[in-house]
C-alpha cells in the first residue's frame, strides 16, 4: 500500500547535498539537466524540449509534495530529483497491504559517477524507514540501466522481482524491482 507522503516542509542533508522541496526558482537548473539527451530516457521520459514543459513538470513536483530537489551544497545548484513514487503492486503481492513507496531518481549527466545518487538515496531510505516508519522502500531500474543498478546495489536493496514498465515516453522496458524491508527480510518472487 502506498504510504502517505508530504515532503513540502522536509529538508534532509548529506555530506554534499541538500534534499528539499522544489521551488519555482529552480526552473533554470531543472531545464538544464532535464533537456540533456540520455538523462530522462534512463527513467522512461524524453528530454524536455522547452522551459514551458519543465515549468509544467516543476509545478507538478510542487503540488504533489513527493519529490525532492537535489541541491549541491558547494554551489546551491539543483542537479537532480528523488521522488517517493507510487508503488504498483501485483495482485498477489505480499507487500500490497504494507506501507511503503518506490524511489525514483534522476541526476544531471555532468554529475554521474561521483557517488552523489547513492548518497541521496541512502539518506531517503533512512528517512522513510526511521522517521516515517514505512514497512519497506522499493526501487527499480531498466535492465539496461547499469548506473541505476549500481546505485540500488550500493544502497543495500535486494532483488525482488522483474516487471515490464512503460515510461511516459511510451517505450516499454524490462525492469528489475528491489526492496529494502524494515524487518530485514525480503521474500523473493519467482519471476
Amino acid at each position: 500500500m502506498n504510504a502517505p507522503v508530504d515532503i513540502s516542509t522536509t529538508i534532509l542533508e548529506t555530506e554534499r547535498l541538500i534534499l528539499r522541496p522544489w521551488r519555482e526558482s529552480d526552473l533554470e537548473d531543472f531545464f538544464e539537466y532535464a533537456s540533456v539527451d540520455g538523462v530522462g530516457q534512463m527513467a522512461g521520459w524524453n528530454p524536455h524540449q522547452s522551459k514551458e514543459e519543465s515549468a509544467r513538470i516543476l509545478k507538478s513536483f510542487i503540488e504533489h509534495k513527493k519529490t525532492f530537489a537535489l541541491e549541491l551544497k558547494e554551489n546551491r545548484k539543483v542537479i537532480g530529483s528523488l521522488g517517493l513514487e507510487t508503488c504498483r503492486p501485483e495482485p498477489d503481492e505480499p507487500y500490497k497491504s504494507r506501507l511503503g513507496r518506490e524511489l525514483g531518481y534522476v541526476l544531471g549527466k555532468a554529475y554521474w559517477g561521483q557517488g552523489l545518487m547513492p548518497e541521496a538515496v541512502s539518506r531517503v531510505i533512512r528517512y522513510c524507514l526511521e522517521e516515517l516508519h514505512y514497512d519497506f522502500v522499493q526501487c527499480g531500474h531498466f535492465v539496461e540501466n547499469n548506473q541505476s543498478r549500481r546505485v540500488i546495489e550500493k544502497c543495500g536493496f535486494h532483488l525482488y522481482r522483474t516487471a515490464e514498465f512503460t515510461g511516459s515516453n511510451g517505450v516499454s522496458h524490462e525492469s528489475r524491482i528491489y526492496l529494502i524491508d524494515a524487518s530485514g527480510s525480503v521474500p523473493l518472487k519467482t519471476r
